[in-house]
């Protein structure tokens, strides 16, 4: 029997493997930073016997209620993440389970490796309407990919085109933010369909399908290669150490913005929710207007989303402005908000075998299009 996580996105320390009924493990933290939660691993050698595993480090976690009523995913092969129970004893995340195969994935949430980040952009940037633009490099040298899906305007001049944009997996840990991203991409590819082309008629749509690639590979739950949380450096951000998000600054300031949807996970919450940027000291009722306008039209498209519960808005004047929503909206006068899916499972519309999932979060990406469309028609973006 072994465990290892030597491989993309893996992340645990075994502590001690030699029994099947005691097998003790803790989460490795972040580099440079106190941050963990994420974790990865296989366990080979153990088909037929029943495991008992514990994660001894599990309250220390950046969010230790994360793991209350939390169920871990596991896979046999990579693409079909399923759940299983877990209890949160103390310390220590434990989980008994009976391999059925020779080897099985446990995961915090299904993984989104690096190398299917490079084909889903690869197969982003073959369409015709779709550009790629290299921004730059990682700390860790790896390219830094924007798309953007543009087509002419029907009066054959751009100039009036709104620009919408669009990030995900500041937090390298939350992958459930790029699955949305390959929901998003997938409908923005198929140009056949009506929404798509509704969009594209109004708008172009500039995406950053992973803010985060070096904390991604890594294993992080939260931070770059430098230990930097992305989402605290939209103030001052550097090169030296925050380029992913110097370099997105830096795009839109070229492009303009007009809308930004910065996308997430919540350890915590089970609940699909979007927090806006109410604490801007400029915070008016022309602007929560077109926050409750996207979000209602959201909810009544899609029965994951709610607005009931979700983050407290801040009052105005309290805004973070070291974060992407609220820098981008004061910076451009826009509608900003965070979109948030859970690690768990929605709690009205529960799935009790896969939880929150891979499949779920794409569709809740083509449902937020259908809501920036009825936005873009909606006028409201004028005001």
């Amino acid at each position: 029997m072994e465990i290892t996580s030597n491989f993309d996105a893996g992340n645990i320390d075994v502590i001690s493997a030699s029994d099947p009924s005691d097998i003790q493990l803790k989460i490795r933290l972040d580099a440079q930073s106190d941050f963990y939660q994420w974790f990865y691993f296989r366990l080979t050698g153990a088909r037929g016997t029943e495991c008992c595993f514990r994660i001894l480090n599990a309250s220390g976690a950046a969010y230790p209620d994360g793991f209350r009523n939390y169920r871990v995913c596991y896979s046999y092969d990579r693409d079909q993440w399923l759940r299983h129970d877990t209890e949160l004893k103390g310390d220590v995340l434990e989980f008994r389970f009976t391999p059925a195969h020779d080897a099985v994935y446990f995961s915090y949430f299904a993984p989104y490796p690096i190398a299917q980040h490079e084909k889903l952009v690869a197969r982003a940037q073959s369409a015709e309407h779709c550009s790629l633009q290299l921004l730059g490099k990682t700390l860790d040298g790896r390219d830094f990919d924007k798309l953007c899906f543009s087509v002419p305007a029907p009066d054959g001049s751009n100039a009036k085109k709104k620009q919408c944009w669009m990030i995900a997996r500041q937090h390298p840990g939350e992958t459930m933010a790029e699955w949305w991203m390959e929901g998003c991409i997938n409908q923005l590819l198929d140009t056949d369909s009506e929404l798509t082309r509704a969009l594209l008629e109004q708008c172009d749509i500039h995406l950053v399908p992973n803010m985060n690639p070096d904390g991604s590979s890594r294993g992080h739950l939260r931070t770059n290669a430098a230990g930097r949380n992305l989402n605290r450096e939209w103030a001052e951000p550097s090169m030296e150490y925050s380029p992913e998000v110097f370099l997105v600054k830096q795009a839109m300031a070229e492009a303009g913005v007009d809308f930004l949807l910065d996308v997430h996970g919540d350890e915590s919450l089970p609940y699909c929710f979007i927090a806006g940027t109410e604490g801007l000291s400029d915070w008016n009722e022309s602007e929560q207007a077109k926050l409750d306008f996207y979000r209602t039209v959201l909810a009544d498209l899609n029965p994951d989303f709610q607005t009931k519960e979700g983050y407290p808005a801040k009052q105005p004047g309290q805004a973070n402005l070291t974060m992407s929503t609220a820098q981008t909206a004061s910076n451009h006068g826009c509608l900003a908000m965070t979109l948030e899916m859970p690690f768990k499972d929605t709690t009205a519309t529960p799935d009790p075998m896969h939880g929150w999932s891979a499949v779920r979060s794409g569709q809740l990406a083509v449902s937020c299009l259908q809501a920036l469309a009825a936005y873009l028609e909606s006028g409201l973006m004028e005001r």
